[in-house]
């Protein structure tokens, strides 16, 4: 389908930068998730390979040819927002079918496309409804079929499932994700939402502050954090931030020590672990404080413990419990530590 390329690409108005020197290679047939808070940059990057947005400074490429001139509706882009942009006076057939009206496809094709676009996400039996008689999960799907009916080199997608509910959030995942997969079209999708990030994409990008904070798999971006701020982000709970100091390999905070820290220097750092690596301890552990909060969900238990000024997520047995302020001891698993530089938040790796 597509390669796109964004190189060197800078978004400002005025002295005010919406995205500064943002580089991204996405492979063909790549799905690849753009994600951080709100304003961070990751809509307006979407927009700009739309051709929505202009770039200030840099180049957007597909398959090598500069797009920076072409108008969005030569790009050869379907884009799939969080409303559903249906026409509620045509029926979900004439709204799936209306692209391929205004890009003048022969009408004798037409309704093969459109019935074939529409089993892709299970809407044939709802052609001849309007969309108000239609769920917002279905509403959602039938504007996927729209960008699909067009068969395009691309797919971007901003914050689609924000307006469901849970379950259908969780639902349409597996859908479009399948969709991609079978369509093998190179797909850009926004989100704020991390495990939206982790189950749909090949590769995350996290931003914050118009800047790239960090691109990998999902796995990389969990297992191998570049920063405080990615750490904090990715993870429900998130990961433990506990600021303290580090010398000669052991590192104390108020109700912390851990020994064994060889081969970092000494001075100001703070420790990172994440909660599914912490369990709480009979003996004397890594933490001492006090129990904060205790929250049963069934196949987990989420332990809030008070340390100091820290509050410290543990995910405990689904069995576990215990009353508020009850002392208690919590190991971190001494493989699973990370080290961050206390001032800028980068990483330190030994």
């Amino acid at each position: 389908m597509a390669r796109i390329e964004l190189t060197n690409i800078q978004k400002r108005w005025g002295q005010v930068y919406g995205v500064r020197d943002v580089n991204i290679d996405i492979a063909d047939q790549e799905f690849l998730v753009l994600l951080g808070p709100s304003g961070c940059g990751k809509t307006t990057t979407m927009r700009m390979i739309a051709g929505l947005e202009e770039p200030t400074e840099g180049e957007v490429r597909m398959d090598g040819e500069v797009m920076n001139d072409i108008d969005p509706r030569d790009r050869d882009v379907a884009m799939v927002f969080q409303g559903y942009a249906l026409y509620p006076n045509m029926t979900i057939y004439e709204n799936i079918r209306f692209p391929l009206r205004m890009r003048n496809v022969p009408k004798a094709e037409q309704d093969g496309l459109v019935r074939r676009a529409a089993s892709f996400v299970e809407l044939t039996e709802y052609l001849d409804r309007k969309p108000n008689a239609l769920s917002g999960g279905q509403r959602q799907r039938a504007a996927l079929a729209r960008a699909i009916v067009r068969q395009p080199q691309v797919f971007l997608m901003d914050e689609p499932l924000s307006n469901l509910d849970a379950k259908l959030r969780q639902a349409m995942r597996v859908q479009i994700k399948h969709i991609q997969r079978e369509l093998k079209i190179t797909t850009v999708y926004v989100t704020h939402d991390q495990i939206e990030a982790m189950t749909l994409a090949d590769r995350i990008v996290i931003m914050d502050g118009g800047l790239i904070q960090q691109i990998g798999t999902p796995d990389q971006i969990y297992n191998d954090p570049a920063n405080t701020f990615v750490a904090n982000f990715i993870g429900s709970p998130p990961m433990n931030l506990i600021e303290g100091e580090i010398d000669e390999g052991v590192f104390q905070s108020a109700g912390v020590r851990i020994n064994g820290l060889t081969g970092h220097s000494r001075g100001k750092v703070t420790l990172g672990v994440r909660p599914e690596d912490c369990r709480p301890s009979g003996d004397i552990g890594h933490l001492a404080g006090s129990v904060y909060g205790v929250e049963p969900t069934g196949d987990v238990t989420y332990l809030t413990v008070k340390s100091g000024d820290s509050l410290i997520e543990v995910k405990a047995a689904r069995d576990y419990r215990a009353d508020l302020d009850t002392p208690v001891q919590v190991d971190f698993d001494p493989t699973r530590l990370y080290l961050f530089d206390t001032e800028s938040g980068q990483r330190l790796k030994s």
